[in-house]
């Protein structure tokens, strides 16, 4: 009975994935009205994490969220997640494959916007479109 407490209080708290704030949805609502998004973004913007890898690099312990947690785009967070995830392995497996996935692509989305706010080529962008991300 303790062990299956224990587990399911450790599910609780390794199942925090990345979500946007109130003002990131509404930057994002922004760019979509004026035909920007993940998929189609307008000038140089190159999503940094793939969704199909963060989810599958999570088969294994906790690599997914090491992946996230390093390079462009990156939140260091991941790596905490990754640390649980391997010691909760091959459990883990469950939840982390598909918040891998939905972590990259919200992690692509932060991404997108500081773009088109702080990149100079990015906001030259934002600027001929009329899109004022504040």
């Amino acid at each position: 009975m303790k062990k299956t407490l224990l587990m399911l209080t450790a599910l609780t708290l390794m199942s925090g994935c990345t979500t946007l704030t109130r003002q990131e949805q509404v930057q994002l609502q922004q760019l979509k009205s004026q035909g920007i998004t993940l998929d189609r973004p307008a000038g140089n913007f190159e999503t940094p994490n793939s969704a199909l890898m963060a989810g599958l690099l999570n088969i294994l312990p906790g690599v997914g969220n090491f992946y996230l947690a390093v390079g462009n785009g990156s939140d260091t967070t991941h790596a905490l997640y990754g640390f649980g995830n391997l010691l909760m392995w091959p459990l883990s497996v469950v939840w982390a494959v598909p918040e891998g996935a939905i972590d990259a692509i919200n992690l692509n989305k932060r991404e997108l916007i500081y773009y088109y706010k702080y990149d100079p080529y990015g906001k030259q962008e934002a600027i001929k479109r009329g899109i004022r991300l504040d």
